[in-house]
């Protein structure tokens, strides 16, 4: 037990108040200053990878939060394009804000064909590419791209040097496992998603509805 501990352990509750509401006060201040000397504003580059659940979820979450503040979005699916998902059906209500491209032919295991998947790629890139030199989006979301990178359907110099000349009012987001260094290396934000434990993997249960679609 610390000395700090032993000390608040003897407090009243109203000292207890008192001393939690200075600390409160001095951690607010020097927040406060750093939000005040931070107050730049940029689109970001944002990556979403990992082998655990939700790298895409939380990537709709930000696009449906856009949506609120009035931005134009532009979304292309680098895989999932054949999947029904619940997101997509909540974005169809919003044809003049959204703008989606589901353009992927499933993951590479399921197509078996590597010429068929490079095509689907380059497709798909050829669109985001589009969207994020339009300057009617605000936001844009490559979601798997990272797969593609990974299996080398798109030369990672153009994806790289298109990401980095983007507009600088543009947010970029990507997903997918297995994020290339290079993604990381010139992203603003980057989250890693681990998995911990999994319904699939630990009980057999498949993907349902709601959960991962």
């Amino acid at each position: 037990m610390t000395e700090r501990t032993k000390k608040t352990d003897l407090m009243t509750e109203a000292e207890r108040d008192a001393y939690h509401a200075e600390k409160m006060k001095k951690k607010k201040a020097a927040r406060d200053k750093l939000v005040e000397a931070n107050a730049n504003e940029k689109g970001l580059l944002i990556v979403h990878t990992g082998k655990g659940k939700g790298k895409s979820t939380a990537a709709f979450g930000m696009v449906f939060r856009g949506i609120a503040h009035g931005f134009k979005v532009g979304i292309v699916q680098f895989v999932k394009g054949k999947w029904h998902t619940g997101e997509r059906d909540i974005l169809e209500h919003f044809p003049d804000q959204v703008s989606i491209n589901a353009m992927g032919d499933g993951f590479t295991w399921e197509t078996q064909d590597r010429q068929r998947d490079l095509k689907a790629a380059r497709q798909a890139w050829d669109r985001a590419k589009e969207l994020i030199a339009d300057p009617d989006y605000q936001m844009v979301l490559l979601d798997e791209l990272n797969i593609c990178l990974r299996y080398d359907y798109l030369p990672l110099e153009e994806v790289i040097e298109t990401l980095k000349n983007r507009p600088v009012d543009k947010h970029v987001i990507i997903t997918g496992r297995n994020a290339k260094d290079e993604v990381i290396e010139i992203a603003d934000l980057v989250t890693e998603m681990t998995q911990i434990k999994h319904p699939f993997r630990e009980q057999g249960i498949k993907a349902q509805a709601g959960i991962e679609f």
